[in-house]
């Protein structure tokens, strides 16, 4: 079975466009995008009708949640007071043109998918978050601590944790000991499709692959295969620039940070 996941679309319709004709080609079992469809870039209400029209599973993500609540703060956490100043516009403008039926579905949206596995050959349970199991908005970065990762994971009762929200994707496989049995737990981040971060301006996502080989003592049985799909980052950057948005995003369209 090959299970899809996106993320992080931030209105970026050129991007999630791509992504959409590369699934149609790959044509995965499932597919499921973990949140944040808009804010950052011009396009919130085409690319939640165009999620909505496919019949895709989809969760609420901390931008999401904001524009579904017709409320100023997307739970970003802004480092500076230019990026504050920038994100303030970015919602500000995001609520403007969101249309009614758009922001009800948004505020709708659940917090967490779970998938149960329990027949053989191995039973694992799949939970789908934003940011954390904890909180919409947490950023679980590369470098959280093993321990706590593993202390997140068990208490969510998930054998494979997959989540968004800091655009910067990896897999890790944590071990763990059950009666003298090394076992995993597996966190991946799943990165953007419409606003990467990490240096690679084309849009990501995720297909997880799992099969009659996959078992929970076995940390490279469970296949994750990053996707980045090219798209024309500079008809998005253009239309940011041509938009009340702040232009700094469109360099950031330009430059994956």
């Amino acid at each position: 079975m090959t299970i899809a996941f996106f993320s992080d679309v931030h209105g970026n319709l050129p991007a999630l466009q791509a992504v959409l004709a590369d699934l149609d080609q790959r044509r995965p079992d499932m597919i499921f995008c973990l949140g944040d469809l808009v804010g950052y870039a011009p396009w919130p209400n085409e690319v939640v009708n165009e999620v909505r029209r496919r019949g895709i599973p989809t969760l609420a993500g901390n931008y999401d949640q904001g524009i579904g609540l017709a409320s100023s703060d997307c739970g970003c956490a802004y480092q500076t007071d230019t990026d504050k100043s920038l994100g303030a516009q970015s919602i500000a403008y995001t609520n403007s043109i969101v249309g009614d039926d758009e922001r009800r579905y948004l505020r709708l949206l659940p917090k967490h998918m779970r998938l149960d596995f329990q027949d053989e050959p191995c039973t694992l349970s799949l939970l789908m978050v934003h940011g954390s199991p904890r909180r919409i908005n947490q950023y679980l970065f590369e470098d959280f601590p093993e321990g706590s990762f593993l202390r997140l994971l068990e208490g969510a009762g998930a054998d494979i944790l997959l989540f968004g929200h800091t655009h910067k994707p990896y897999h890790r496989a944590i071990p763990y000991e059950v009666e003298g049995e090394t076992r995993y737990r597996h966190a991946l981040n799943i990165g953007s499709v419409g606003k990467p971060k990490d240096g690679d301006a084309r849009a990501a996502y995720l297909l997880l692959h799992l099969d009659q080989n996959t078992k929970l003592t076995d940390a490279g049985s469970i296949r994750s295969e990053l996707v980045r799909v090219a798209y024309d980052v500079e008809q998005a950057a253009q239309a940011v620039e041509a938009s009340p948005l702040p232009n700094e995003y469109a360099d950031m369209l330009r430059k994956a940070y």
